[in-house]
């Protein structure tokens, strides 16, 4: 599983010209699902979520996580993390998984990052064409492979 985190003044999610969900300060989480993932791959990623100290303590100083500050998480579902660029121009997303599978993985994430987090998390809607808005703060962007744990 991929997750790209972009830290938020605000993030909205805009399906059929209405917006679906939106946050202020906060976490916009893209997550790209794969067969092989796995709910300790979750787990191990909830906890990178919530725990990720990257947000300002009262000295500038990126010190802080989501729980310390009480910030909002806006979760997107986003096949095209797992895009490959190896051969040509034209990405091969041969790696995402298909629906049946991805889709309750997503729903499991969303609910396992809630549960953490302490309040509900706002999401997308899984393979619907979306409009998705943020003011990236900082821009603090960070990837992270829950198969790459070093």
């Amino acid at each position: 599983m991929r997750i790209l985190i972009q830290r938020t003044l605000q993030a909205s999610v805009t399906i059929d010209n209405k917006i679906k969900s939106s946050i202020a300060k906060g976490m916009l989480i893209l997550v790209g699902i794969e067969d092989s993932d796995t709910e300790e791959d979750i787990e191990w990623l909830a906890n990178k979520i919530i725990n990720l100290r990257i947000f300002d303590d009262e000295n500038g100083v990126m010190n802080k996580s989501i729980l310390e500050t009480g910030g909002e998480i806006l979760i997107v579902s986003q096949f095209t993390l797992h895009a490959s660029t190896k051969k040509g121009n034209r990405p091969s997303y041969i790696r995402a998984s298909k629906p049946d599978f991805a889709i309750p993985m997503y729903e499991k994430m969303c609910s396992t990052v809630s549960s953490k987090l302490g309040k509900e998390v706002k999401t997308g809607e899984f393979g619907a064409d979306m409009q998705v808005a943020l003011v990236n703060d900082g821009p603090v962007t960070i990837w992270i492979d829950s198969k790459i744990k070093e």
